[in-house]
């Protein structure tokens, strides 16, 4: 993402959940499966354990898995079943008392919860919960289902996936929980299908992610994608489900496949770096540019990248480098620093790119400031011409549901014309993919667009209107 891989843009992931059933050492287990979603989520990470005689134990910190976990701390957490969640914070803000996954305990059973995604009618449900005596234990959203499962305990001798299932159905927005009792782990999505959540198979045991890579780190077998709607038990009894809706779509939030993913996850049965290239293929035919060769901005758009340098036949060429060892809390010291502080995480390559026309393919444009300071380093670095392609469309709407771009004033393309965007980016030519070649580069017939076309799959409730107004709501 042009203004998300460095600190001094904005476009965010969202979060990883992970989980295990069934695996001796499943903390273990856990560890590297985060590790394999850090991408998602660096600002902070915990892991909850159940041990043999279903007892729940939590380690979490603020940081990186290998910050904050070591050999210690997972040996704290034994047993066969665990869940973990990275963060990155949309909805709530920062705060270890926002980092998951959330433990509660309670006399109907303790269980663990966490969550991927962001609940758009979040201040009306605290609202209604606090009005009925619930006790928050932090700002995040996330929190919220938890208030909702154990709200009503009328009955408390019917199985807890009915006050699950319950509870989803008053919950709005896009989400894939993963919630762990003492003896079994439900696994759910959405009805609108928004954010990936999938499910494999470990020795005599399962596995879930939110992504497939995580599962290829342990040696887990895909077995297949949890549905929009739909929850799935697993426990002793094996593989289970339920659906809480009826109203099911596959609206699956395209930024997934354009950036949020790893290259080497499948989401909904399509490669990652494929789509990417497809689309950069498609970038190609839909706005060619008359260059010498192709540069990709590190990472998640060097496969449209390529793509585009097949379809046209200009040579791929690493233009720019990315540096891989400036930390997460690097910190610029004074303003000049600051604005030097994409060549602090990317160089052009001189030797490569002097006198030549160049086609920069990026991924998306949220800002522009990084945009135009990318474009800037080209030409000192000796480009003759600079055209900007972009593996997406235009962003001029906000998210609501889990990313971090909540205001119109945070988005260049919002209200402004594609030449208006050109001359603040500084590049020769500009152009982005078309709504249309996103479904064709995945072979789908229905994304959510909503950050391109400002088309909301669903009610946005207190969202919209702060939207509107400075700041984040």
């Amino acid at each position: 993402m042009t203004d998300g891989f460095t600190q001094l843009g904005g476009l965010h992931e969202e979060c990883g959940v992970f989980g295990v059933w069934g695996v001796p050492e499943a903390a273990n287990l856990t560890y590297y499966g985060l590790h394999s979603l850090q991408h998602r989520g660096q600002e902070g990470c915990g892991i909850v354990a159940v041990n043999d005689d279903g007892a729940f134990r939590r380690v979490k910190g603020e940081g990186l898995v290998t910050e904050v976990f070591n050999e210690d701390k997972l040996a704290s957490l034994p047993g066969s079943m665990s869940i973990g969640h990275v963060r990155y914070s949309t909805t709530g803000g920062g705060g270890i008392e926002n980092v998951q996954p959330f433990l509660f305990r309670h006399n109907t059973g303790d269980f663990a919860l966490a969550h991927n995604g962001n609940i758009v009618n979040s201040a009306q449900l605290r609202k209604y919960l606090e009005d009925r005596g619930s006790l928050f234990q932090s700002s995040s959203d996330s929190e919220i289902l938890a208030h909702l499962i154990k709200k009503d305990a009328v009955d408390r001798r019917k199985p807890r996936i009915f006050a699950i299932m319950e509870a989803l159905n008053m919950i709005e927005g896009a989400f894939a929980f993963i919630i762990m009792t003492r003896n079994r782990i439900y696994a759910c999505r959405d009805k609108y299908g928004l954010r990936p959540l999938s499910i494999a198979r470990l020795g005599d045991g399962y596995v879930l992610a939110s992504e497939t890579c995580a599962f290829d780190a342990i040696g887990a077998e895909f077995i297949r994608d949890i549905e929009p709607g739909e929850i799935v038990t697993v426990d002793s009894h094996g593989i289970r489900s339920r659906h809480y809706s009826e109203y099911r779509r596959n609206a699956m939030c395209a930024m997934e496949y354009i950036y949020f993913a790893r290259p080497d996850s499948d989401i909904e049965g399509c490669n990652v770096h494929s789509f990417r290239k497809e689309s950069g293929r498609l970038l190609w035919q839909e706005a060619p540019a008359d260059a010498d060769m192709v540069v990709g901005v590190p990472d998640s758009s060097l496969s449209a990248a390529m793509g585009y340098s097949e379809a046209s036949g200009l040579p791929y060429e690493m233009g720019l480098i990315k540096n891989k060892y400036i930390g997460r809390t690097f910190i610029y010291p004074s303003q000049s620093m600051r604005e030097k502080g994409v060549r602090m995480k990317l160089s052009a390559v001189k030797t490569i790119v002097k006198g030549k026309r160049v086609v920069l393919v990026d991924d998306s444009v949220v800002r522009g400031t990084t945009s135009r300071r990318i474009v800037t380093m080209l030409r000192e670095a000796g480009a003759v011409e600079v055209h900007l392609r972009i593996a997406s469309p235009m962003i001029k709407a906000p998210c609501f549901y889990g990313v971090d771009i909540s205001t119109y004033d945070e988005l260049l393309c919002a209200r402004k014309t594609l030449e208006e965007a050109r001359q603040v980016i500084g590049a020769d030519s500009l152009a982005f993919l078309s709504e249309e070649a996103l479904f064709r580069a995945g072979g789908r017939n229905d994304l959510c667009l909503a950050c391109f076309s400002g088309r909301y799959p669903t009610a946005l409730y207190q969202s919209m209107e702060e939207a509107n107004k400075d700041g984040k709501f």
